[in-house]
């Protein structure tokens, strides 16, 4: 009852405007998020253009994730220390040189260190807009805040890979210098318009956020919890982003796919996903739909209405299931229609749509209510682990079964792996580690 009086007065109370820093933070994520998978979604295309074998784009692509979300672990607490303004700023000059560099390097150690250096810088900025969205809302306006910072995010991914792969078809060159200009802009929004947020500073200094990590990873079952998560979540979801649009640029028939685009909404839509190759005919760009940016910008309050009726891990689990699912109809797509492959790529964002919210909710909730913030922290180390392992393994293993001309078969390794994760995930759950979620 009492919830539900708090419900009350809290929709009854008038909305905090939101300052013009809000707008300044989600302007440069949306920037940020551009430039970030313009590069990432088509760097399987682009190696493949340079002629390294998939072994390799494995290793660049495990370099890349493992930074990606193992230094936000870190990386708050400098601004803490510093503040906000001043880490953003570090975050880009650590970005822009390393994308100019891709331009000027095609060695194998100069673009895994590339990689590692725009890893790095993303892992940097990666905490600091939300941590500002944070600083800058209340309970009158928090949930409006975070979903259009959410959107943003997903309006970012959506376009930057659509551009990149626009202009990679000119030449990879102009992709670069678009994700190198969006952070410039990034660089110059943010010295003349962000202005340092008001907020209560914890106070953590580095080698308190190890220790507190240290705390959080002491619990044994916990520890293995974000462990199993990492290898049977976050690998195969990883996996994904890593092989899509090099599957669908590569293995499947993408005049086919620009006609199954134009017939449904048009030449003129249709041709801003696809270019005009050597003999004349159009394609469609893989990276241009192989992602799930613009999925979730239009289903995402509609499935997280749905999911929030249901308990976490069960959501979670058939969040898995919804995916694996998705997997198959990709498969699907080599052997028959080949616009299976977008059934495929929608199964898997409504799976991503029920299944990553939701296990970062269950952390959440599975915490002691001290300690929610540090176990939220140490769900970085799951996604790192997966991200570190997913180019490794699943990208190498694609490059075995294309090379057996059967490159679907990495889709049904995919799919069998999230059903395995499922069940490992329910057993320890249930039977090692029988967490409790918490009501307040």
């Amino acid at each position: 009852m009492a919830s539900t009086d708090r419900s009350i007065k809290n929709s009854s109370e008038k909305r905090s405007p939101f300052p013009p820093v809000f707008w300044v933070a989600n302007s440069v994520e949306v920037l940020e998020r551009f430039a970030y998978y313009g590069i990432y979604m088509g760097f399987g295309i682009y190696m493949e253009y340079l002629g390294y074998t998939k072994g390799q784009l494995g290793i660049v692509q495990s370099i890349f994730l493992m930074f990606s979300y193992f230094i936000p672990v870190i990386s708050g607490t400098f601004a803490d220390r510093f503040g906000f303004k001043k880490v953003l700023i570090a975050s880009y000059l650590a970005y822009l040189p390393s994308i100019i560099l891709l331009i000027l390097t095609q060695s194998f150690s100069g673009i895994a260190l590339t990689m590692l250096s725009i890893g790095l810088a993303a892992g940097i900025f990666k905490p600091l807009i939300s941590g500002t969205v944070r600083a800058v809302t209340d309970n009158t306006n928090k949930t409006l805040g975070f979903g259009i910072f959410y959107a943003m995010v997903n309006v970012g991914a959506s376009f930057g890979p659509v551009i990149a792969g626009k202009l990679r078809a000119i030449s990879w060159n102009y992709a670069f210098m678009a994700a190198a200009i969006a952070i410039g802009l990034m660089l110059l929004i943010t010295i003349f318009f962000y202005r340092e947020p008001e907020r209560k500073l914890e106070g953590v200094t580095l080698k308190q956020k190890f220790r507190d990590l240290y705390t959080a990873l002491s619990d044994i079952k916990f520890a293995v919890f974000l462990l199993i998560l990492g290898i049977f979540f976050w690998l195969p979801f990883w996996a994904f982003f890593n092989l899509a649009a090099l599957y669908v640029d590569r293995n499947l028939d993408t005049i086919t796919l620009y006609q199954n685009v134009r017939s449904i909404f048009g030449a003129g839509f249709a041709n801003f996903f696809s270019q005009v190759d050597s003999g004349g005919s159009r394609r469609l760009l893989g990276e241009t739909i192989s992602h799930t940016g613009y999925i979730i910008m239009i289903f995402q309050i509609f499935v997280s209405r749905v999911a929030e009726k249901f308990k976490a891990m069960p959501t979670f689990l058939t969040g898995l299931l919804i995916s694996a699912i998705g997997f198959l109809f990709i498969a699907l797509a080599k052997l028959s229609a080949p616009a299976w492959v977008f059934v495929g790529i929608a199964l898997f964002a409504v799976g991503e749509m029920a299944s990553s919210p939701r296990i970062q909710e269950y952390i959440t909730w599975i915490a002691p209510k001290e300690k929610a913030g540090l176990y939220m922290g140490s769900n970085f180390l799951a996604v790192g682990i997966g991200g570190a392992l997913s180019g490794v393994i699943y990208t190498s293993l694609y490059g075995y079964f294309r090379d057996m001309a059967h490159p679907e078969f990495i889709w049904y390794t995919l799919a069998a792996h999230f059903v395995l994760g499922m069940v490992v995930i329910y057993l320890f759950t249930r039977l090692v580690a029988q967490f409790t979620e918490l009501e307040e």
